[in-house]
């Protein structure tokens, strides 16, 4: 056991406590006291893992500090100890959370240290599962990256390596593929964790917008400027500011962006003071950095400045083994959204969002969800739940059909019409197995059937 651990001996007995202290000291560090009220103070000023209270002190009830402990120090475990105390005092400190009793006079003293081993690995157990369940819940509660892919895995592996680096990071990959996720992840798993996130788009807004937002404003600096505004830098002090699409920044606005990283000062808009902050800057960009620094769109020092730590995150084309469950969380999220009873999707569908390109990523993905989710008039998501760009592009590329040429009504009844073929030839007939796999009801199976002018051999 390490010495870090802290032990508290209460006892009005000189002779008691050197005896114990004799016992431990060589391990433990140890602190005593002759009466409740010394105990409190030390109780007050320093953490301890043990207490051992003697139940019977001089116009003293130990059960009382027993009470307090279990009250005010849930972690510091008591072994309660006496000599004249009665079978239902010792009882009762029990009930009040003692973990042990010990009879004085002691004369087992390799017992105590049993004890003291025995409680000790037990506190380690309960704290080793208390972090690992806040692990766990923090990665729910956070609800950030979803996937399982090995590059999602292989991208929190590194995210837990870069995130403690107080430093900057730039986030790269195609759009819609999860950089501000992954820019929160970072903060999350930071030591600034405990201050704020904060994102803007640089590419949503002008350069005075921008500037105004970021450094702040004072009142009159320009026409809608009715009063002192502080910006984001001043916000997010303590925390991680978080610059997406960085690329579309003029080259004026990045140098004042780079005088602000490299000194941390910055002047509101309107004012003739500095101010100071302390941030952590993760900037994103679904662009060529280098090609811009190369081609003079792009400042080369702001690039170095900004790609200390580089996070690439490949687009969903590279990753489908995420695709099923993104899907799956997209649904609940949107079944939520729009109060509806849980849906499933049809393997059907799944193979179509399996297959498809997703040039927009996992926000492409998001959208076709949503519409899926909001169309469904059944149980089950249908293909023809999903929007006609990824129902529509599929369709030609299943069973070997080619529907490129057909107008999109007809494509989809040639589809549907492939599809329930397919299911019945793969069953040999069989309504109900062709209506379990597709994963609607007879019923309604055998009215896409009648829709679609199919008959059974």
């Amino acid at each position: 056991m390490s010495s870090r651990h802290r032990l508290l001996l209460v006892d009005d007995s000189v002779e008691s406590l050197e005896l114990l202290a004799s016992q431990l000291t060589d391990k433990y560090q140890i602190s005593t006291a002759s009466s409740l009220s010394e105990a409190r103070e030390k109780l007050a000023h320093d953490r301890y893992h043990i207490a051992f209270v003697d139940l019977v002190l001089p116009g003293e009830n130990g059960l009382d500090l027993i009470r307090e402990i279990a009250k005010e120090h849930p972690f510091t475990a008591v072994i309660a100890i006496s000599g004249q105390a009665s079978i239902e005092t010792a009882v009762e400190a029990m009930k009040l959370g003692a973990s042990e009793f010990i009879v004085k006079p002691i004369r087992n003293l390799e017992l105590i240290q049993i004890l003291v081993d025995k409680i000790l690995q037990t506190q380690w157990l309960v704290a080793e599962n208390r972090r690992l369940n806040a692990m766990i819940h923090k990665e729910l509660d956070t609800n950030l990256v979803i996937g399982n892919s090995e590059a999602v895995q292989t991208l929190i592996q590194k995210v837990k390596k870069i995130a403690v680096l107080d430093t900057t990071a730039l986030i790269t990959g195609e759009t819609g593929v999860g950089k501000s996720v992954f820019a929160e992840l970072l903060h999350h798993n930071s030591m600034r964790k405990g201050g704020k996130f904060v994102a803007v788009n640089c590419g949503s807004l002008t350069e005075t917008l921008l500037e105004s937002l970021l450094f702040g404003h004072k009142r009159g600096a320009f026409t809608d400027a009715h009063r002192d505004k502080i910006g984001y830098f001043q916000e997010a002090n303590g925390g991680t500011l978080f610059l997406d699409e960085i690329t579309e920044t003029t080259l004026a606005f990045q140098v004042k962006l780079l005088k602000v990283l490299e000194s941390g000062k910055f002047r509101a808009v309107g004012s003739d003071s500095d101010l100071s902050s302390d941030v952590r800057i993760i900037a994103a960009t679904n662009k060529d950095l280098k090609k811009m620094v190369k081609e003079g769109s792009f400042r080369e020092d702001l690039y170095y400045r900004l790609n200390v730590i580089t996070l690439y995150i490949p687009p969903l084309r590279e990753r489908r083994d995420d695709i099923k469950i993104l899907t799956n969380a997209f649904v609940k999220e949107f079944c939520a959204k729009y109060k509806k009873a849980e849906l499933k999707v049809s393997p059907g569908v799944l193979s179509l969002l399996l297959n498809y390109p997703w040039n927009g990523n996992i926000r492409e993905l998001r959208n076709a969800i949503e519409h899926a989710v909001v169309l469904a008039e059944n149980k089950v998501i249908q293909p023809d739940d999903l929007p006609e760009g990824v129902a529509g592009n599929m369709a030609g590329k299943d069973g070997g059909m080619n529907l490129d040429d057909l107008p999109w009504a007809l494509a989809k009844a040639e589809f549907g019409k492939h599809y329930l073929h397919t299911l019945l030839t793969h069953t040999g007939g069989n309504i109900q197995r062709a209506a379990a796999i597709a994963d609607i009801t007879r019923e309604n199976f055998y009215k896409k059937m009648h829709k679609a002018g199919h008959r059974l051999a």
